[in-house]
């Protein structure tokens, strides 16, 4: 029997007892490991009595504790009494790599580094390349007072220097030496420099225990430098791990956008009579009566992803097995929220998420009128029902995927939740924002309501993205007709288009 969490996350199924001892482990982490190794769902009974006989802890406790884990949050989901785990997650693959279930996708590179050449002693004059390297870009204040700084530079140099040649040189290896050309304490009675008549700076009779001390300073700063340099990372292997992950999402978000998607809908949700298949990039939606199921279930079969009302459920009820295919559920990512000063708890459902986040009224049938319908035989006004509702649903799913999460407005509350269903390489209103900011390229955007699904960007309107000069990492949405900045949230479509005019 093959074990399909395994196989999507590419690693051999592991072993409680190899893990209950990692420094990562805790009771959730360990629930994790238990559904690889299971490679299927399970009860928290099952889980418990398999911690016990790994040696974690006896069956009661474990049980208690897996209660209060909150073992039904990403990556693990539940359908009944049983918690299954969702392969395709972004959090699985974290935490299999955080288990040592898998190894770095940037392995650890050893950069060997040839051991610099030895410090002269207190003896040798400074050079000025030791100057610049001890220097560059810090701060002359505090220890350093402006007699060493000044008593350093001349001993580099070798001969007396103009003063405006001394604060030259300083500024070369830094904007903060605080020396100035027009020194007060300079040429005074045991001042260590001394002001020539034609106002040069030079070294002072009897300054050479100072001036050993600033040496003592300037080289003391450069074996700081380079043993700190000899910690940090080689900065080409950084450049090249970072081109190596662009390349790996570059192939990733290839994937995503290849991935052909299906939103599918049925009642009764359980044992399914009548069923609605749409496809999500064909924009194509088909029904299916209780005779042609055969026919529903067949066409399911070239989809790697299917999203729906209690996806899993649904498939289960129809008799279509997922395997290893992604599964999105369409459902409230929690079940409530609290509101309010007393915190009154309201209870979040579909329907609002639909309305909040695309503006439709009326965005999913009454139950209790579909068994109307399937009742009378009503079977063309079910079909056009469920039809909408599948409509409706695919809208959800379209602004979810936009913005990696739904929008819940009630009364006064207005916050979006995000969603577990959207994979981090897929092109989010961010994402897009970005490249057209970067590229000089139009946003080409669907405001308001979610645009008909006939024609998916009628409406559509384009845009400027630029900088927020409050916030360098923020940006603005900008209507290029009137020049209103659009509120990110109300975007229902987006994608960037080349700038083919001028103006």
């Amino acid at each position: 029997m093959t074990n399909r969490y395994c196989e999507v996350l590419g690693i051999e199924p592991p072993r409680l007892e190899g893990v209950k001892d990692h420094r990562e482990a805790n009771t959730f982490s360990l629930l994790i490991v238990a559904l690889l190794e299971a490679g299927g769902p399970l009860t928290l009974e099952q889980v418990a009595e398999r911690f016990a006989r790994a040696g974690i802890a006896p069956a009661d406790q474990a049980l208690r504790s897996l209660k209060r884990c909150r073992p039904g949050r990403p990556p693990v989901y539940r359908e009944g009494d049983l918690y299954a785990l969702d392969p395709h997650a972004w959090e699985t693959d974290l935490w299999a790599f955080r288990l040592g279930l898998r190894p770095a996708r940037a392995p650890r590179i050893e950069v060997v580094r040839p051991a610099p050449a030895p410090l002269p002693g207190p003896d040798q004059p400074l050079t000025p390349a030791e100057l610049e390297e001890a220097w560059r870009e810090e701060r002359l204040y505090g220890k350093r007072s402006v007699r060493r700084v000044v008593l350093a530079v001349l001993d580099a140099h070798g001969r007396p220097m103009q003063p405006g040649e001394v604060v030259s040189f300083l500024e070369t290896c830094t904007r903060w030496h605080g020396v100035r050309a027009d020194h007060p304490d300079f040429g005074r009675r045991g001042s260590p420099v001394a002001v020539l008549p034609d106002g040069r700076w030079a070294l002072a009779p009897g300054s050479d225990a100072l001036v050993r001390a600033a040496r003592g300073m300037v080289r003391e700063r450069i074996e700081q430098k380079r043993r700190w340099a000899s910690l940090q990372p080689d900065p080409v292997v950084i450049r090249a791990q970072i081109r190596a992950r662009e390349r790996r999402q570059a192939a990733r978000a290839a994937e995503m956008a290849a991935l052909r998607r299906v939103i599918v809908h049925g009642f009764p949700p359980e044992r399914p009579e009548v069923v609605v298949v749409l496809d999500v990039n064909r924009r194509d939606i088909r029904g299916f009566a209780r005779e042609e199921l055969d026919s529903a279930r067949r066409a399911l079969e070239g989809y790697g992803l299917i999203a729906g009302l209690r996806v899993r459920a649904l498939l289960e009820g129809l008799g279509f097995d997922p395997g290893t295919r992604r599964l999105a559920e369409l459902g409230p990512p929690k079940k409530s929220t609290r509101i309010g000063r007393r915190g009154r708890t309201i209870r979040i459902t579909t329907e609002m998420l639909i309305q909040g986040s695309c503006g439709i009224r009326r965005p999913l049938g009454d139950a209790a009128t579909l068994r109307g319908y399937l009742a009378s035989g009503a079977r063309t006004r079910l079909l056009k029902r469920l039809e909408a509702d599948a409509k409706s649903l695919c809208a959800l799913y379209e602004y979810g995927r936009l913005h990696g999460a739904v929008r819940l407005r009630w009364r006064g509350l207005d916050e979006m939740i995000p969603v577990p269903w959207v994979d981090r390489c897929e092109p989010t209103i961010h994402r897009l924002a970005r490249r057209a900011l970067e590229s000089g390229d139009l946003l080409e955007v669907v405001v308001g309501k979610a645009p008909p699904w006939e024609e998916p960007w009628a409406g559509a309107r384009p845009c400027r993205v630029l900088e927020d000069p409050e916030d360098r990492f923020g940006y603005w949405i900008v209507d290029r007709e009137s020049r209103f900045i659009l509120d990110e949230w109300d975007i229902q479509r987006a994608r960037v288009r080349a700038v083919t005019e001028t103006g």
